[in-house]
């Protein structure tokens, strides 16, 4: 059973030419399929919509529309798209709006081309990837919303969805930032199926990705133990 008959659609959104050139040539020579590039936000959009990449390669800093805004638009457009952005910006404030936007994982652009091959591979599998030191920005950031006061989103609604046994499993399992495959592992079950329960709690509690996931789930401090 080839896990790798179907290639992973990529698509690759950047201002220069030259770096998106080459991120596309990297993908492509690697056994992905780079289904369209774009130089701006406004041409992302349009062209995001009619190829309907897997996963999104982003860049923030973009002409006619920021890439937050791509993301924000996309993304709610159609939750299954999966963003990676790939950006010369280690600030805080990037990391997190982005995040904030829709966007799975934040690589800097110093990483190796090994490093952003891994990563894609890692978002389309719904893996939040973060260059090393800013997984911990973001999950300490919901850490810290979760502990304001209830926001809009009602934390203990009368008709609060039932989650299965092993779906809150699965779902404490995801607050604590463990990769789909280290909670296959730690559940001895397949990845599939830690995919179908997540996507399935996503179904139940209508949220739209793996990051608004973890928000709920440390809200209700499943991420403790």
């Amino acid at each position: 059973m080839s896990e790798q008959q179907v290639p992973i659609r990529v698509m690759v959104v950047d201002d220069h030419p030259m770096w998106r050139d080459a991120v596309a040539r990297d993908l492509a020579e690697s056994g992905f399929e780079v289904v369209a590039t774009a130089g701006d936000g406004e041409q992302a959009v349009r062209r995001a919509r009619a190829a309907a990449p897997d996963v999104l390669v982003l860049d923030l800093n973009l002409p006619a529309k920021p890439g937050v805004q791509v993301c924000k638009e996309l993304v709610a457009a159609n939750p299954a798209l999966r963003v990676l952005v790939l950006s010369a910006s280690g600030e805080h404030a990037d990391v997190l709006e982005a995040v904030k936007s829709g966007a799975t994982g934040y690589l800097l652009k110093s990483a190796s081309t090994e490093e952003l091959l891994d990563a894609v591979r890692r978002t389309a599998a719904g893996d939040p990837v973060f260059t090393p030191g800013l997984a911990g920005l973001v999950l300490g950031e919901y850490r810290r919303l979760a502990a304001e006061p209830a926001s809009a989103v009602g934390t203990d609604e009368p008709n609060a969805p039932r989650l299965t046994e092993r779906e809150t499993e699965v779902l404490r399992l995801v607050a604590k930032g463990l990769s789909y495959k280290q909670i296959a592992e730690r559940l001895v079950i397949s990845h599939r199926t830690v995919q179908n329960h997540v996507q399935n709690t996503l179904g139940k509690l209508q949220l739209h990705n793996r990051v608004e996931l973890v928000r709920y789930a440390i809200e209700r401090g499943l991420d403790g133990e």
